[in-house]
């Protein structure tokens, strides 16, 4: 089916207690895995698109294979541009054919984060495309210690403007943890009862999972999985290699068990995100 955006899947995600697996897609064997694990588990799903790939060219034809891909298939999938960092991030996505953006103007002092964000939020709503943003900065290191937004500042940020869907720091941090994270599960819960679009947790990777459905219960509708994924990924694309040793593999038939074994942690995430719980 057509692709869909984040109003199409995320706030019913949310009244229901849920979220929707947001991965970071690069190739054709990171698509395949994502939507073999959607459809596995008949549930949406997100392809995001990592804003580095706009600026080496790579994000237009991942975007064509995404929407190709989703085309032979009847789940609801969304193409979202993740990390923006400009206007032309935003730009290019809408002219790639993506359904949904993120603008991240999270290290921007907080009025001027707002107001590109805002002049964000015209340019894909003027295109018909929903956006995400973030308000108060999701490291990629736990040693940064960059303070934690105030649940008034999140619903201010919100009403001003006028995001789709909302990335709000409360404890988690790109990448694989070095120390278990502190995650501020009482914040998540103050947010989610002030604000009431959906929210963002980025940081999915490595985050505990009791932890996670804490958060996603709160009002997170949307998680996020990139370290994770990629990781994965190379992993298993080492235990082939080595598997193999010297013997010529081609690289269609070498790939297909990496997919294999991608599609399944996919899969993992997708039920840890789909559990419903009661909404408080």
């Amino acid at each position: 089916m057509p692709l869909v955006d984040l109003n199409q899947i995320l706030p019913q995600a949310r009244a229901e207690g849920r979220a929707v697996c947001a991965f970071n897609v690069v190739n054709c064997e990171t698509v395949t895995a994502v939507l073999q694990a959607a459809a596995r588990e008949q549930r949406p799903v997100i392809c995001q698109v990592f804003h580095r790939l706009f600026d080496t060219g790579k994000a237009h034809y991942v975007a064509a294979l995404v929407r190709h891909l989703a085309e032979q298939t009847n789940l609801k999938i969304a193409l979202h541009l993740d990390h923006g960092q400009s206007l032309d991030h935003v730009e290019k996505a809408i002219a790639y054919g993506f359904t949904s953006v993120m603008f991240d103007g999270s290290t921007l002092p907080y009025d001027e984060n707002i107001k590109q964000t805002s002049l964000a939020v015209k340019l894909a709503h003027d295109a018909g495309l929903t956006i995400e943003g973030e308000v108060g900065h999701i490291p990629y290191t736990e040693n940064d210690k960059t303070p934690l937004p105030s649940a008034k500042e999140v619903l201010h940020f919100a009403q001003q403007t006028s995001v789709d869907a909302l990335a709000a720091a409360v404890g988690t941090s790109h990448g694989f943890y070095k120390t278990i994270p502190v995650i501020r599960t009482e914040l998540a819960k103050e947010i989610g009862e002030m604000v009431s679009i959906p929210l963002v947790l980025h940081g999915g990777s490595d985050t505990p999972d009791d932890k996670v459905q804490q958060v996603i219960v709160s009002g997170f509708a949307k998680l996020n999985i990139a370290t994770e994924f990629m990781a994965e990924y190379q992993y298993a694309l080492r235990d082939q290699i080595k598997a193999n040793g010297e013997r010529f593999v081609p690289v269609d038939l070498l790939m297909d068990p990496v997919v294999d074994r991608i599609s399944e942690l996919a899969s993992r995430k997708i039920r840890l995100a789909s559990m419903s719980q009661a909404v408080h």
